[in-house]
């Protein structure tokens, strides 16, 4: 498996590493199903982790490393909450929604205790990270992100910009500029999923007429 971390090619001045590459366009390929309200974002997104689990460990960011177990995780209950008894859209998709004020508080607190959980203790263990904060940030909101996604909410986007904002200088900074790239990419197809995922939970909660074909 040592070939994964070899170079691959070099773009722009930056190395870019196979296991970097591959584990970030099947990672577009899982979003890119997740748009589509389709199952299989989640193995997909599984395999994704997996890769980049390799690929951020010998690099000894053990923050991005770990994000990508928690990533692994994450898409098994996504899968098996999406698989069980889910509610479907009229097209046999997954329905989506807009979360309450309730959980979007949450969510929203979720991340900050989780981000400075994460990020002391990564200042207290140097090891653990090269850059601790942004590496806990993204950590943080990646899990709070893919939660949002496996409840089909339309927040889950927002959550995924936020980690954008961060993800995109620190893989550049940290060598793993396909990544960086890729995150780049991530950002407009966020924005797309985000205007579709709106407009079918705006449409999913307007009230059927009746006597009108459900």
């Amino acid at each position: 498996m040592n070939w994964l971390n070899s170079e691959a090619f070099t773009l722009f001045g930056q190395h870019i590493k196979w296991s970097d590459m591959i584990g970030n366009v099947i990672g577009l390929i899982g979003l890119a199903f997740g748009w589509r309200r389709s199952i299989w974002t989640w193995p997909t997104q599984f395999l994704s982790g997996l890769i980049l689990f390799a690929a951020f460990a010998t690099a000894h960011l053990a923050g991005s490393a770990g994000k990508q177990i928690v990533v692994m995780l994450v898409a098994t209950y996504g899968f098996w909450q999406w698989n069980r008894g889910r509610r479907q859209a009229q097209d046999g998709s997954i329905a989506v929604r807009f979360a309450t004020w309730r959980e979007r508080g949450a969510l929203a607190g979720a991340a900050a205790v989780g981000t400075l959980a994460v990020g002391g203790l990564f200042t207290a263990f140097p090891s653990l990270s090269w850059d601790p904060w942004p590496d806990a940030y993204i950590f943080v909101g990646t899990i709070v992100a893919m939660y949002a996604q496996a409840r089909g909410m339309v927040e889950f986007w927002f959550a995924w910009l936020l980690v954008d904002l961060v993800g995109v200088p620190l893989n550049f900074a940290n060598g793993f500029a396909f990544s960086g790239f890729v995150y780049i990419i991530y950002g407009a197809l966020v924005l797309w999923g985000m205007r579709d995922w709106w407009l079918r939970s705006r449409a999913a909660a307007q009230p059927t007429l009746e006597g009108a074909p459900a």
